[in-house]
């Protein structure tokens, strides 16, 4: 099957960078939001981002203008009616998850995949709403998603070779780079990633040394782009902490549990750069 037309469900950070890598690859588009302020938002910082590329001579004005003449937005999942592929990037609310699936099946035409964007909820219950789970797929980006290469290509035991395969294919044809992986709570990234975060949170608050020196620490002796308090900072603290506790959930095991500090600097509503605040604090 040949994907033209794809749909993206949320406008949020995730949703318009898999918008916008979309539209530039020749796609057409098809975003939906909540409402009408959502959306103009979410269009707005897709437009912004396009135009930026292009003062700084990344982009061409020409590919600027046909990936925006590529995308629309709507209120509405009856809107997707004509996808070939659907994209969910919503809040990481499993009930959500699968009630937006359902509606999704009664509207997207039979031939069309539903791939969700999630990075902890289970893909096979989410299918499982469905009355087409041999269509329904992982399809994990990362943030920020017209930077990052990286797409976990997440099946269920339900999830056909062929659907698997067109969407493979689909993420190649972005310009990203698809690894395989099997519906498994937090896939190959999060399920390493996350205990390494936990654990520099615990050394912090052991004492054993400040955030900038941990931080420097690892960027400089294990080569990363950057420590886990500034990703931490990016990811937002209340996602790394809500994957955690899924993680926790599943598995019983200590290593991914939440330390005390994180779970009291998000009740304090310092979430990292989205607020302002995390672990360091970021000027307006």
């Amino acid at each position: 099957m040949a994907i033209t037309r794809v749909g993206v469900v949320g406008c949020g950070l995730m949703g318009s960078g898999i918008v916008q890598v979309t539209a530039q690859a020749g796609f057409e588009t098809v975003v939906i939001e909540a409402n009408d302020e959502l959306l103009k938002r979410g269009v707005g910082r897709i437009r912004q981002t396009l135009e930026g590329l292009t003062e700084k001579g990344k982009l061409d004005a020409k590919a600027k203008d046909a990936a925006l003449a590529r995308l629309s937005g709507a209120v509405g999942l009856e809107h997707l009616k004509a996808c070939d592929l659907v994209v969910e990037a919503m809040t990481e609310n499993q009930a959500l998850k699968n009630e937006t699936f359902a509606k999704l099946d009664t509207i997207c035409p039979p031939h069309a995949i539903l791939a969700t964007n999630t990075s902890s909820c289970n893909v096979t219950a989410i299918a499982a709403a469905t009355k087409r789970p041999a269509q329904v797929l992982g399809l994990h980006f990362f943030n920020p998603v017209p930077l990052m290469k990286l797409v976990e290509v997440a099946r269920t035991i339900l999830t056909d070779d062929a659907v698997v395969k067109t969407s493979t294919e689909w993420v190649r044809a972005l310009g990203k780079v698809p690894v395989q992986t099997k519906d498994a709570t937090a896939f190959i990234v999060n399920r390493l990633l996350v205990p390494y975060l936990l654990d520099a949170v615990r050394v912090y608050e052991g004492g054993l040394a400040s955030l900038e020196d941990i931080d420097q620490a690892m960027k400089l002796g294990c080569g990363y782009p950057m420590g886990p308090f500034t990703l931490l900072d990016l990811v937002g603290l209340d996602t790394a902490m809500y994957v955690a506790e899924v993680m926790f959930e599943e598995f019983r095991e200590p290593r991914y549990a939440p330390p005390a500090l994180l779970k009291r600097m998000v009740l304090a509503g310092h979430l990292g750069r989205k607020t302002g605040r995390g672990f360091y604090t970021y000027g307006s």
